[in-house]
C-alpha cells in the first residue's frame, strides 16, 4: 500500500501484496478519474495519500475496487505520502495509542525525533474514523435469481474431523436441514478411535475416508482428489448453520461472478466479532472451515500446501496464493457459521490454540509455519512487525482476545518476558527456516481436470 505507517497496524493484511497477473485485479486503490474531487481528505498534503486514503475508505465501506498494474504504477509514481500523511493515516483509523506505537518504534531505530514528534503532534487532534459505519448495499442481491443454483451442480463438502464425534453430529444434522439438496459430504476421519457406524445414521450422501495420519491439508487435499464436484465446499467439524448456508455459497459465487465464496465465521470465543462481517466486500481472508472454491482455483494454483501439516496458517496461505494469482474472492455475510472453538480435537490437539498460542509455555512461539508464511509473501519490514504485533497481543489466554485491558496486560507481559520471548521466536525462525530448505522450489501438484 502506498501508506508505509500500515506497516505498524496491518502488517499482514492481505492487499499489502500485490497480484502478479496481466488483468485486472481485486485492489484498495482508487483512480482520480473514478473518484469525486469533494470525496479526498485535504488534511493530507500529498495526492497520493489522498488516493490512498480514499481507497482505504472504500474497500472498507465494501466497494469492489479493481486496479491493474499500469494503473497502480502510475499512482507509485505520484509524490509519496509526507511523514505528516502517514501519521494522519494512523490516528484517522486506528487512534491514538497505535500512533504512539509507530511513534516508539520509529524513534527505536533511530529516526529523526524532531521530524517525527513535529508529525505526530501536527496531528494528534484527528478524530478517528470507522471505515465500516457506511456499508455499500448491495440491494440487487436479495431478488436475484441464481442461474447457477438452478442449474443444480453437484457441491462436495469436504469435513476433515479428529476426536470431535461429539460436535461432528451436529455438523451433519445442519446439513441434512439444507435447502440444497445436491451436494455429498466427504468426511476424511483421524480420530484415535474411529467409529464406522457413527456415519450411517444420517440422511445424507456421505464419502467416508479412514485416513490414519493427523495430517490436516493432506486430509482436504485427498478430499478433492477424491470427488468429481466441480464445487468444493470445505467446512470444520465444530460449526453449526443456518439451512441457507450451501444456497449463499452458491448464489454469491453467481452474483459477483466469483471463484471463492469466502462465508464468514462468528468464533463462541477469541476475538470481537469484526463489522465488516455484516456486507459483502473484497476478502482479505481465507478460511477453510467456511468457504465454496472452484476446482479451477485449485487446477491455476495447487493444492492446500501439506507443509503447514500439524501447524498452523494452512488456509491463510492458500488465501495468499489465490489473491496474488488474481483469484476474485467474496466475503460472504449471508453464508456464516457459528465456530464453536470445541477446546479439544482437530489442530487442538496438534498443541496450538492459534498461530500465536502454543498450548506448550516453552513451545516455539509463534508456531513455526507462521513465521514462514510471513517470511515467504512479505518484504523485511512487514514480516518483523507482523511477528513483533503477534506476540505483543498474544500473550493472554484466548478466550481474552475481546477484551482490552487484557490486551494492555498482554503489551505489559511482551516486556517482562522478552527475553524468554526472544528465545522462543528464534527456535520458531529455525524450524521455518529449515520449511523453507524443504520446500525449495517445490509447488503444491495441480488438480487435473475433471
Amino acid at each position: 500500500m502506498l501508506f508505509q505507517f500500515i506497516r505498524y497496524t496491518q502488517p499482514g493484511w492481505q492487499f499489502n501484496l500485490r497480484p502478479v497477473t496481466n488483468h485486472s485485479f481485486a485492489s484498495c486503490y482508487v483512480m482520480e478519474k473514478d473518484i469525486e474531487i469533494s470525496f479526498l481528505d485535504k488534511r493530507y498534503q500529498t495526492k497520493s495519500a489522498q488516493l490512498a486514503d480514499a481507497g482505504y475508505r472504500l474497500w472498507n465501506s465494501g466497494v469492489l475496487l479493481k486496479s491493474t498494474q499500469s494503473e497502480i504504477n502510475r499512482l507509485h509514481d505520484l509524490p509519496q505520502p509526507t511523514l505528516h500523511d502517514e501519521y494522519l493515516f494512523v490516528h484517522k483509523y486506528w487512534g491514538k495509542p497505535w500512533a504512539l506505537f509507530a511513534l516508539f518504534l520509529r524513534l527505536l531505530t533511530f529516526r529523526n525525533i524532531f521530524k517525527e514528534c513535529k508529525a505526530y503532534h501536527a496531528t494528534r487532534k484527528t478524530e478517528r474514523m470507522n471505515p465500516h459505519a457506511n456499508p455499500i448495499r448491495q440491494d440487487l442481491y436479495e431478488p436475484f435469481r441464481s442461474a447457477l443454483i438452478e442449474s443444480n451442480p453437484l457441491v462436495a463438502v469436504i469435513i476433515p474431523t479428529l476426536n470431535r464425534y461429539e460436535y461432528l453430529k451436529n455438523v451433519l444434522h445442519g446439513l441434512e436441514n439444507q435447502s440444497y439438496k445436491n451436494f455429498e459430504v466427504i468426511v476424511i476421519d483421524q480420530s484415535d478411535s474411529f467409529q464406522e457406524t457413527f456415519y450411517d445414521s444420517y440422511d445424507l450422501k456421505i464419502k467416508l475416508i479412514r485416513q490414519e495420519e493427523k495430517k490436516l491439508w493432506t486430509a482436504r487435499n485427498n478430499a478433492l482428489k477424491s470427488t468429481t464436484a466441480k464445487w468444493l465446499l470445505f467446512f470444520d467439524d465444530d460449526s453449526i448453520i443456518e439451512p441457507e448456508w450451501i444456497e449463499q455459497h452458491l448464489k454469491c459465487i453467481d452474483f459477483f461472478d466469483a471463484q471463492i465464496s469466502a462465508g464468514v465465521s462468528i468464533a463462541t470465543s477469541g476475538g470481537k466479532v469484526q463489522e465488516s462481517y455484516q456486507y459483502f466486500r473484497w476478502a482479505d481472508q481465507f478460511d477453510s472451515g467456511n468457504a465454496l472454491v472452484c476446482r479451477t482455483v485449485f487446477q491455476q494454483i495447487g493444492l492446500f500446501d501439506e507443509r503447514f501439516n500439524g501447524l498452523r496458517m494452512g488456509d491463510a496461505e492458500f488465501g495468499f496464493r489465490a489473491y496474488i494469482s488474481g483469484i476474485k474472492s467474496i466475503s460472504n455475510p449471508y453464508a456464516g457459521r457459528i465456530h464453536l472453538k470445541a477446546s479439544r480435537g482437530g489442530l487442538r490437539d496438534m498443541g496450538s490454540w492459534d498461530g500465536f498460542r502454543p498450548k506448550n509455555w516453552f513451545a516455539p512461539k509463534p508456531v513455526p509455519s507462521v513465521v514462514y508464511l510471513f517470511k515467504k509473501y512479505f518484504p523485511s519490514s512487514l514480516y518483523r512487525n507482523s511477528i513483533l504485533i503477534g506476540i505483543m497481543l498474544s500473550n493472554i489466554p484466548y478466550r481474552f482476545k475481546k477484551n482490552s485491558r487484557m490486551l494492555l496486560l498482554s503489551i505489559f507481559l511482551t516486556i517482562i518476558q522478552s527475553p524468554i520471548l526472544f528465545i522462543r521466536y528464534l527456535r520458531a525462525k529455525k524450524i521455518a527456516k529449515r520449511i523453507f530448505s524443504e520446500a525449495g522450489n517445490e509447488k503444491p501438484k495441480i488438480v487435473a481436470p475433471c
